[in-house]
């Protein structure tokens, strides 16, 4: 490749237009990641059973629900950095599914009753039901923000 070709190659289109956008790329991850670990964090914060202490002993039944909770957060997050043209938007959206997420996924705690007390004892098969119904209320969300 001589001079010509690779000054070409740097004034395409395309290589301007990459350029321009990856930092606006770079930003709404990063704000997007940002959320994901607030919400994560509120989660812990909030929930009676501590879950990151029952992962640190082994408990694999904790680490799946967790898991789920990641992923329940991550879902409509994802909706949301989808549906949104802005930094601004993005934050908006993101907050009000977090917020959403976590009172759905209390009020899941709330309807399967029992179920936070058999994954500190170690039930995977809690877990796996904690998670999908998690799961199913990220999905449901996420299909309304992006109306």
């Amino acid at each position: 490749m001589d001079q010509s070709q690779l000054l070409s190659l740097f004034n395409a289109a395309e290589l301007q237009a990459f350029m321009a956008g990856f930092p606006v790329l770079m930003a709404h991850v990063g704000v997007t990641v940002v959320m994901l670990m607030l919400g994560a964090t509120l989660y812990a914060i909030l929930t009676p059973w501590k879950e990151i202490s029952l992962i640190r002993n082994g408990n694999s039944a904790a680490a799946v629900a967790f898991g789920g909770v990641l992923a329940g957060l991550a879902i409509p997050l994802a909706a949301s950095l989808s549906a949104s043209n802005s930094t601004i938007e993005i934050i908006i959206w993101g907050l009000a599914t977090v917020i959403v997420q976590l009172l759905a996924f209390r009020m899941t705690d709330m309807v399967l009753a029992g179920l936070p007390d058999r994954i500190r004892d170690g039930e995977i098969s809690a877990a796996v039901l904690l998670v999908a119904a998690k799961l199913s209320v990220a999905l449901i969300l996420a299909a309304a923000v992006t109306v």
